[in-house]
């Protein structure tokens, strides 16, 4: 059982370390989010995306080492969590310590990491709504009776004759 939490330290320590590198990204990310830059945001995702498939593999690993100590244990692996691992070693203080401590940080650094994710995806839906707002201006300008434009002499030029709208259904 002493190499199974090892090995669980071991993983838990690389997946909160990815976490970790996400928290600038994230932060980051707001930023981008903010400029309206489609190509440093596309950019950021595809490396988010990166670390997202590491922590993937990370979790079943992590999933897979519970399994093997619920069957040490004689425990349904579903039961076992991080906290009733740490329960089980009262004989061990020293990793018992070492699982405290990764899982408190863990547990932090995603609660920070949602909160950040949270944020982005407010501003997205608020960026969307703008977009929507806006196509929905145009299209009620280009549809409305009267229609007029200026040109540079200041007099009434009518553009209503033969305008499709923003987009063309007849291809």
């Amino acid at each position: 059982m002493a190499s199974l939490i090892e090995e669980l330290i071991t993983t838990l320590d690389h997946e909160c370390e990815i976490y970790k590198e996400l928290l600038p990204m994230a932060r980051e990310k707001t930023q981008i989010i903010v400029k309206n830059d489609l190509n440093a945001l596309h950019a950021i995702t595809e490396k988010e995306q990166h670390l997202a498939d590491d922590i993937n593999a990370l979790e079943k690993r992590r999933e897979e080492i519970i399994k093997n100590i619920g069957v040490v244990v004689s425990k349904d692996p579903a039961t076992i969590n991080i906290k009733a691992v740490i329960q089980m070693m009262d004989k061990q203080p020293a990793e018992k310590n070492k699982l405290i401590e990764i899982h408190d940080t863990l547990k932090r650094t995603v609660q920070i990491l949602v909160e950040i994710n949270n944020h982005n995806k407010s501003l997205i839906q608020q960026s969307l709504e703008m977009i929507e707002f806006n196509m929905n201006f145009i299209q009620s300008t280009r549809m409305s009776p009267g229609n007029h434009s200026y040109n540079r002499g200041a007099s009434e030029v009518d553009m209503s004759g033969g305008q499709a709208g923003m987009f063309d259904a007849k291809q």
